[in-house]
């Protein structure tokens, strides 16, 4: 059975007065105003409970949860509301990961089939996004996220990963052309190199052997925040991207990550993934090396866009070794 028959988003409205739709996904309402994201469910002995949001904020964590097929591990879209993949099914919570309000008993998470979550959250994006928006860029390249129902910007949030069929820079391959059908050196790269690195192949082998400008591939990004595929080994991911302002989420790893910051500067605040108690607030500048452990939450915050490169390990049996104690949390013990 298609997937667009099978699972289909529950809406009323849209609203007399904002335009946009009310959505509902099982005990979860979401619902939209000229600047804010209201989440309401109902607590387990029956009482109504909401969270607000700013809506651009909302609408820029939804977009990495919805581009990045909910990631690894928790989503958190602040210290209250997200959803956390387990691959084949999602939980939708509030509150569930925030130790006050699970002292109060406010909280609440459902698990969904994934594409059920998917498909409502692709149509509130769809929908909440008003023309001349993009939530994937930053907030200096873009239009503004607030007012009522004016348009939409499919092209924006419908973007897909370019998928290269060769290593960057081969023949038919976009992100390095020059020639204008290219992606253009991004405003805050605009010092860096673009020259090539100098190859020698033997005769016969210059389609075979080839290298790329990695700083001048980060340069053309025309995204924030959303981690490119550069190499990949088996279950080995190098995944650079570039940063600007804050991360839209708060992401909660199911697995060990590793953080090169390739330039300038990003501010990590890092807490406890269950409870969202601190736990370090990391400064890294061009050069330095972190790793965020499996049992951890981080956020971070780049004044100056910037260049990462993450390292995942993406293995789907690591989170489960994990888990059951067969890998550890720390990547490092002392």
């Amino acid at each position: 059975m298609d997937i667009a028959v099978k699972f289909k988003s529950v809406t009323t409205g849209p609203h007399p007065v904002y335009g946009f739709k009310t959505f509902h996904l099982g005990d979860f309402t979401f619902e939209r105003d000229e600047y804010f994201t209201h989440i309401r469910w109902t607590t387990a002995d029956g009482k109504p409970a909401s969270h607000t949001m700013d809506a651009g904020d909302f609408l820029r964590a939804l977009m990495r949860d919805v581009g990045w097929g909910f990631f690894y591990g928790w989503v958190n879209f602040d210290n209250v509301f997200g959803t956390t993949n387990h691959y084949k099914t999602v939980d939708v919570f509030a509150g569930t990961f925030n130790v006050n309000y699970k002292k109060a008993g406010v909280d609440l998470l459902q698990n969904f089939p994934t594409e059920e979550v998917r498909v409502t959250f692709v149509d509130m994006l769809e929908d909440w996004t008003n023309a001349g928006f993009d939530p994937y860029a930053a907030p200096q390249e873009t239009g503004s996220p607030y007012g009522r129902k004016n348009g939409d910007n499919l092209d924006a949030v419908r973007r897909v990963r370019q998928l290269a069929e060769r290593c960057v820079g081969l023949k038919d391959d976009l992100a390095m052309r020059t020639d204008g059908a290219g992606y253009p050196v991004n405003r805050a790269f605009a010092d860096v190199p673009q020259d090539a690195p100098e190859l020698h192949p033997e005769p016969g082998f210059e389609n075979e052997i080839h290298a790329f400008n990695l700083f001048a591939y980060l340069s053309r990004s025309d995204v924030v925040w959303n981690p490119s595929f550069t190499s990949v080994v088996k279950h080995s991911y190098m995944c650079p991207t570039t940063e600007e302002h804050k991360l839209p989420i708060v992401h909660g790893n199911d697995r060990v990550e590793w953080f090169f910051q390739m330039s300038d500067e990003i501010v990590w605040d890092c807490g406890d993934k269950i409870t969202a108690e601190p736990r370090a607030r990391v400064v890294m500048k061009a050069g330095d090396m972190a790793a965020m452990p499996a049992d951890c939450r981080h956020q971070g915050f780049s004044p100056k866009r910037s260049m990462l490169l993450v390292w995942e390990n993406g293995s789907p049996q690591v989170v489960y070794d994990i888990l059951e104690g067969r890998a550890p949390i720390n990547p490092v013990s002392f």
